[in-house]
């Protein structure tokens, strides 16, 4: 892992930021996006930037089950608050959280990513090691899947929206086996309240029990992270 440290989330949005137009630069036409508040500065300086995405293809990570895209609290509608309404792509793909049968969009999702394989794939990290909804003790081996969300992920998910009860109790999520495929794999994380999954992902042995530490084992990942989100680590990056 390339682990890079900056004083605050600003900062990281500016990195995060350099790594999605070296891929662009690169040729890079696929791009697997996250939502959440890690992201939303990256997001921010590609906005604010001449980056042009018109010919290339976004596919996102997740998306609520039983929340329709026009929902202010779906994913899509974050992504075009975010991004999309500014930077539109030719092309993107989320899963469909009203999806009458949920096996058959999940067998859709897989083939969306199996026809449109994901240069650079931008992640969160959740309080208990989760990325994307890929909770602890989550199959490897498994692509795109409904997820049963924990008490901690509702928890944390809770700010955004009215009460807790409000929260989805299930999402679609790109499975592990369905990350480790991206090309390139960048991971933001910001705030104290990260540093245990942090150190647990970088130092830590690779376990089921956090799940990001599977990308111990990808060839290409960008690890951004404040000095919060690194109070934990035993070296200096």
């Amino acid at each position: 892992m390339k682990v890079i440290v900056v004083k605050d989330q600003a900062a990281g949005g500016k990195e995060g930021f350099k790594v999605f137009k070296n891929a662009l630069d690169n040729g890079a036409k696929v791009f697997g996006l996250a939502t959440g508040s890690t992201p939303v500065t990256t997001y921010q300086e590609i906005v604010n930037s001449d980056l042009d995405f018109s010919n290339c293809t976004s596919v996102n990570l997740d998306e609520y089950v039983g929340i329709a895209p026009d929902n202010d609290q779906s994913y899509k509608y974050f992504m075009q608050s975010h991004l999309f309404n500014e930077k539109p792509f030719k092309q993107s793909f989320l899963p469909n959280g009203l999806a009458a049968d949920p096996a058959e969009e999940v067998k859709r999702y897989d083939k969306v990513i199996d026809e449109h394989p994901i240069d650079l794939q931008i992640l969160g990290i959740g309080r208990n090691g989760h990325i994307g909804f890929n909770e602890p003790g989550t199959d490897r081996n498994v692509t795109t899947h409904v997820v049963d969300l924990t008490p901690s992920t509702i928890e944390a998910n809770a700010r955004f929206f009215a009460s807790e009860n409000d929260v989805p109790k299930q999402a679609f999520s790109m499975g592990l086996a369905s990350i480790m495929k991206s090309k390139h794999l960048i991971l933001e994380a910001f705030g104290e309240n990260k540093a245990d999954a942090v150190k647990g992902m970088i130092e830590g042995p690779d376990t089921p029990d956090l799940p990001a530490s599977i990308l111990q084992n990808h060839p290409d990942v960008t690890v951004i992270i404040d000095e919060a989100a690194a109070s934990k680590l035993s070296k200096k990056y």
